[in-house]
């Protein structure tokens, strides 16, 4: 299994970068290609004491910012360590990519260079979250603002198989509507739109599911349009950090806490390491036509590694080719709609 990694991509990077891509080389016993600036990742790799043994590296002199507009990923920044990784995944120098970069300029890379899967409207960003019941998916987590209930019908039928298939053994993955209520009734045009198509799915609709729910585990898949999904997973993440940081004063107040704190340091270890970012590595974009990992901005050496597992697994359970082969039948089953349609009105006339 050979992961690309953008090794510019993301506030810590390139050292940070460089040290995860490593350490899940030693992890997961997957072969790394690094994207970036050959002699300066050499040199910071000698000046740390970190071996290259066994890294492939395509040199890429150019980084594109985070402030940087997503479309001059095609042309001002088109040989950026972004794009000269990409257009790698895309002519099978690798079997996925990984980047903490730009989440604007990664979605229009990945659709212009790895392209999208036929038929599909618009690539999602997927966030796996977790739970009290187990990880679940977010999606669209922040690359599509403006969606149609077709766009998020097929968000739902892509992260059902992902779940499905990678964290739940083939086990069917329940998918959930976000609205601000449980009525069928509740929501927008969109909301309406999209639990009408859900519930004439094929897939395990359990309805709408209210943001209060849906760190309880209300459902395996969590469908909306990117602006709500980015919302709710600003906040999620802001609360965790809130939450994490009011336990740690409680607990260092007084000697009797500090006492406190040490029996019930392992479990509070735990508890971190569960909702950790960095522990759940990065989000899949799904619709692309090869896999591609979006890891955290902020990402260090830990949430790196985590991400090229990520990738390694997606690539490794070839849910692209299941997304591929449902949206052609979806696609066909809907041709046939229009053909018995035409043909009764033909009928008629």
């Amino acid at each position: 299994m050979k992961i690309i990694v953008d090794a510019y991509g993301g506030d810590y990077a390139p050292l940070e970068t460089i040290k995860g891509a490593l350490q899940a080389r030693d992890a997961y016993g997957v072969s790394i290609v690094l994207t970036g600036n050959e002699e300066e990742i050499r040199r910071i790799a000698a000046e740390e004491s970190l071996s290259l043994a066994d890294v492939e590296i395509v040199n890429a002199t150019d980084v594109i910012g985070m402030n940087e507009q997503p479309k001059t990923i095609l042309k001002e920044h088109k040989d950026c360590s972004m794009a000269v990784g990409l257009r790698l995944l895309h002519d099978g120098g690798g079997d996925a990519f990984v980047s903490a970069g730009s989440t604007g300029a990664l979605l229009m890379g990945a659709t212009f260079f790895v392209k999208r899967i036929k038929g599909v409207s618009r690539a999602a960003l997927a966030a796996v979250l977790p739970s009290d019941k187990g990880p679940y998916m977010l999606l669209d987590s922040g690359a599509n603002v403006d969606c149609r209930p077709e766009m998020l019908m097929q968000f739902a039928s892509m992260g059902s198989l992902y779940m499905s298939e990678v964290m739940k053994n083939g086990e069917p993955a329940t998918v959930g509507l976000l609205n601000v209520g449980t009525e069928e009734h509740k929501g927008g045009d969109l909301q309406h739109g999209t639990y009408e198509l859900l519930k004439n799915s094929s897939l395990s609709f359990v309805g709408n599911v209210e943001a209060r729910d849906v760190p309880a585990g209300a459902a395996d898949v969590i469908v909306t349009d990117g602006f709500s999904g980015n919302v709710l997973l600003k906040t999620l993440e802001g609360t965790v950090d809130m939450l994490l940081g009011y336990m740690k004063n409680i607990f260092y107040t007084n000697l009797f806490t500090k006492i406190g704190a040490l029996l019930v340091k392992p479990h509070l270890a735990a508890l971190k390491k569960k909702l950790s970012t960095a522990e759940t590595g990065g989000a899949p974009l799904l619709g692309v036509a090869r896999p591609v990992i979006k890891a955290h901005g902020n990402s260090k050496a830990l949430a790196i590694q985590n991400a090229v597992r990520v990738a390694a697994e997606f690539a490794r359970t070839g849910v692209i080719d299941k997304i591929t082969e449902a949206i052609a039948s979806e696609k066909e089953k809907g041709d046939q709609v229009t053909d018995g349609a035409t043909a009764t009105e033909a009928t008629a006339d």
